[in-house]
């Protein structure tokens, strides 16, 4: 009973450091990312509204990713073998890239019609027989005003298809 009681403390005596020091890392990781997510919101303010919803996007992708390599660093530092939990992650990324390949491909099209700036809120367009004002531009879809309907249409659509585009209605 006491050789049991000798080798729990140890064990905890070994523990308590690394314990301690991953929680720093952790800590450090959250406060970059948190710093990230900050540069980025800043340094979107000198742009337009469409390159900041871009710039926002990619600081809260960088806090997440940052938050989570500092998990992962912790959890390695504690000793525990994170090489199946990395691998883990990899195919979890994969399987919901594949299933989400629309929602990640309207949302990269998205990014890069704000980016680049085909057409402009305000502007009248006309693409895969849709035909109106454009009310908004988001990540995900464009919003156009027809003379009867509202037409949302996937960002990746615009990307993809010849648009038509005029500063006033016809």
């Amino acid at each position: 009973m006491e050789d049991t009681i000798i080798q729990i403390t140890k064990e905890v005596i070994t523990f308590v450091p690394k314990l301690g020091i991953a929680i720093v890392l952790f800590i450090l990781f959250w406060i970059l990312g948190q710093f990230a997510k900050k540069t980025f919101f800043r340094f979107g303010t000198t742009f337009d509204e469409g390159k900041n919803r871009v710039l926002q996007l990619a600081g809260r992708i960088s806090k997440v990713a940052l938050i989570l390599l500092g998990a992962i660093t912790a959890l390695g530092t504690m000793g525990i073998n994170v090489t199946a939990l990395v691998a883990g992650l990899g195919l979890i990324g994969f399987a919901l890239g594949f299933a989400l390949k629309d929602a990640v491909s309207n949302l990269l099209s998205g990014a890069l019609i704000l980016l680049y700036r085909p057409f402009y809120v305000g502007d009248h367009i006309t693409v895969s027989g849709c035909e109106g004002e454009v009310v908004d531009i988001n990540l995900r879809y464009t919003v156009l005003q027809g003379e009867e309907k509202k037409y949302l249409i996937p960002n990746a659509t615009l990307y993809t298809n010849l648009i038509a585009v005029s500063k006033e209605k016809s």
